[in-house]
Protein backbone atom coordinates (compact mmCIF):
# COMPACT_ATOMS: atom_id res chain seq x y z
CA UNK A 1 0.00 0.00 0.00
CA UNK A 2 1.64 3.61 -1.45
CA UNK A 3 1.40 6.20 1.48
CA UNK A 4 1.87 9.66 1.06
CA UNK A 5 2.62 12.19 3.69
CA UNK A 6 3.00 15.83 2.74
CA UNK A 7 4.73 18.33 4.57
CA UNK A 8 6.31 22.43 3.83
CA UNK A 9 2.50 24.18 3.49
CA UNK A 10 2.23 27.60 5.42
CA UNK A 11 1.82 31.18 5.29
CA UNK A 12 4.00 33.50 2.56
CA UNK A 13 3.86 36.79 1.83
CA UNK A 14 3.24 37.00 -2.39
CA UNK A 15 6.16 37.01 -4.24
CA UNK A 16 7.89 34.34 -1.44
CA UNK A 17 8.50 30.96 -1.72
CA UNK A 18 7.51 27.77 -0.19
CA UNK A 19 8.85 23.74 -0.70
CA UNK A 20 6.52 21.20 0.14
CA UNK A 21 7.90 17.63 0.38
CA UNK A 22 5.49 14.36 -0.33
CA UNK A 23 7.14 11.39 1.42
CA UNK A 24 6.71 7.89 0.27
CA UNK A 25 6.03 4.83 1.86
CA UNK A 26 4.97 1.12 0.33
CA UNK A 27 6.82 1.75 -2.87
CA UNK A 28 10.27 2.79 -4.57
CA UNK A 29 9.94 6.89 -5.94
CA UNK A 30 11.66 5.37 -8.84
CA UNK A 31 9.02 3.50 -9.88
CA UNK A 32 6.15 5.94 -9.22
CA UNK A 33 4.93 9.18 -11.19
CA UNK A 34 4.04 11.53 -9.17
CA UNK A 35 2.04 14.32 -9.40
CA UNK A 36 1.09 17.41 -7.52
CA UNK A 37 -2.61 18.98 -7.54
CA UNK A 38 -4.14 22.09 -5.94
CA UNK A 39 -7.36 23.01 -5.42
CA UNK A 40 -8.31 26.85 -4.30
CA UNK A 41 -11.95 26.78 -2.15
CA UNK A 42 -14.75 26.64 -4.54
CA UNK A 43 -12.33 26.19 -7.57
CA UNK A 44 -11.74 22.39 -9.09
CA UNK A 45 -8.83 20.51 -8.58
CA UNK A 46 -6.16 21.56 -10.53
CA UNK A 47 -3.05 19.74 -11.93
CA UNK A 48 0.07 21.36 -10.98
CA UNK A 49 3.32 19.74 -11.96
CA UNK A 50 3.40 15.94 -13.07
CA UNK A 51 6.38 13.81 -13.69
CA UNK A 52 7.13 10.04 -14.28
CA UNK A 53 9.53 8.58 -12.80
CA UNK A 54 12.13 9.10 -15.23
CA UNK A 55 10.68 12.54 -15.96
CA UNK A 56 10.95 11.93 -19.54
CA UNK A 57 6.79 12.84 -19.13
CA UNK A 58 6.30 16.23 -17.33
CA UNK A 59 3.27 18.06 -17.33
CA UNK A 60 3.73 21.71 -16.00
CA UNK A 61 0.57 23.69 -15.65
CA UNK A 62 0.60 26.76 -17.13
CA UNK A 63 -0.21 29.35 -14.05
CA UNK A 64 2.93 27.93 -12.53
CA UNK A 65 5.59 28.04 -15.51
CA UNK A 66 8.96 29.49 -15.14
CA UNK A 67 7.49 29.38 -11.19
CA UNK A 68 7.46 25.95 -9.84
CA UNK A 69 9.55 22.93 -10.35
CA UNK A 70 9.47 19.22 -9.05
CA UNK A 71 12.01 17.63 -7.85
CA UNK A 72 12.97 13.75 -6.16
CA UNK A 73 15.33 12.35 -3.97
CA UNK A 74 15.56 8.71 -4.35
CA UNK A 75 17.79 7.97 -1.27
CA UNK A 76 14.77 9.74 0.75
CA UNK A 77 12.00 8.88 -1.20
CA UNK A 78 10.61 11.97 -1.55
CA UNK A 79 9.31 14.33 -3.79
CA UNK A 80 9.17 17.88 -3.60
CA UNK A 81 7.69 20.60 -5.11
CA UNK A 82 9.81 23.93 -5.24
CA UNK A 83 7.57 26.91 -5.55
CA UNK A 84 8.63 30.56 -6.34
CA UNK A 85 7.16 34.05 -6.66
CA UNK A 86 4.06 32.91 -5.06
CA UNK A 87 0.75 35.13 -6.08
CA UNK A 88 -2.37 35.05 -4.01
CA UNK A 89 -3.79 33.01 -6.79
CA UNK A 90 -1.69 30.03 -5.71
CA UNK A 91 -3.38 29.94 -2.30
CA UNK A 92 -5.14 26.02 -2.01
CA UNK A 93 -4.49 23.31 -0.74
CA UNK A 94 -1.72 21.49 -1.94
CA UNK A 95 -1.77 17.52 -3.04
CA UNK A 96 0.72 14.49 -3.99
CA UNK A 97 -0.28 11.79 -5.55
CA UNK A 98 1.28 8.76 -7.02
CA UNK A 99 0.51 6.09 -9.24
CA UNK A 100 2.20 3.28 -11.28
CA UNK A 101 1.33 4.33 -14.43
CA UNK A 102 3.71 6.52 -16.85
CA UNK A 103 1.64 8.21 -18.60
CA UNK A 104 -0.59 9.31 -16.04
CA UNK A 105 2.14 12.10 -16.08
CA UNK A 106 1.23 13.21 -19.91
CA UNK A 107 -2.35 13.93 -18.62
CA UNK A 108 -1.76 15.38 -14.76
CA UNK A 109 -5.66 14.74 -14.03
CA UNK A 110 -6.42 13.31 -10.60
CA UNK A 111 -8.13 10.35 -12.50
CA UNK A 112 -5.29 8.76 -12.93
CA UNK A 113 -3.93 8.49 -9.79
CA UNK A 114 -4.48 6.33 -7.04
CA UNK A 115 -2.93 6.94 -4.24
CA UNK A 116 -3.28 10.77 -2.47
CA UNK A 117 -1.72 12.18 0.55
CA UNK A 118 -3.56 14.53 2.72
CA UNK A 119 -2.81 18.30 1.58
CA UNK A 120 -1.08 20.56 2.86
CA UNK A 121 -2.64 24.30 3.06
CA UNK A 122 -0.99 27.18 1.19
CA UNK A 123 -1.45 30.65 1.65
CA UNK A 124 0.00 33.63 0.19
CA UNK A 125 -1.25 37.05 1.48
CA UNK A 126 0.57 40.27 2.33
Amino acid sequence: QVQLVESGGGLVQPGGSLRLACSVSGNTLDYLTIGWFRQAPGKAREGVICTSYDFTRTYIGDSVKGRFTASRDDARNTAYLQMSDLRPEDTAIYYCAADTWGDAAKYCDGVYFGHWGQGTQVSVSS
